[in-house]
């Protein structure tokens, strides 16, 4: 016969810990190293405002260059660490959309200290790349 302990006890040694995780679960108040966030809520703004340099792919699940791109644009944040980069779901998330005006899919923007630099609609890595050099170096 094994020793368990008390599901209350598991229950209040945790209880302090999920507190603490769902203290920084919001993007918006996320501000660490080497980051890629996929937006969960509509609340791209405030991640803008959160952050002083942002990258953000706007794409669909049904768009096949937004797939094709998205490696790439994952691979690009963890070369990048001080950058903010957000993957939002266009056809889920309308407001976000609306921060950009994008019309098209795949759209990247490049937004520094809340202020949108410049955006393209692309499905090569090098106009990606332009982007955001010419964001980085505003």
């Amino acid at each position: 016969m094994r020793c368990r302990p008390h599901k209350k006890v598991l229950l209040n040694i945790f209880q302090p810990i999920k507190k603490l995780a769902g203290e920084f679960s919001s993007p918006a108040l996320l501000k660490s190293t080497n980051m890629l966030i996929e937006l969960t809520e509509d609340n791209l703004e405030s991640v803008i405002a959160a952050n002083d340099t942002v990258m953000v792919q706007f794409s669909a699940g049904w768009c096949g260059n937004c797939r094709l791109m998205k490696p790439k644009f994952k691979r690009m944040s963890t070369e990048n660490e001080p950058i903010t980069f957000v993957l939002v779901d266009a056809e889920k998330f309308p407001n976000s959309r609306k921060v950009a005006n994008v019309s098209n899919l795949p759209t990247f923007a490049g937004f520094k200290k809340g202020i949108l630099i410049n955006q393209v609609q692309t499905n090569k890595e090098e106009i990606l790349k332009n982007l955001f050099n010419e964001v980085t170096s505003n």
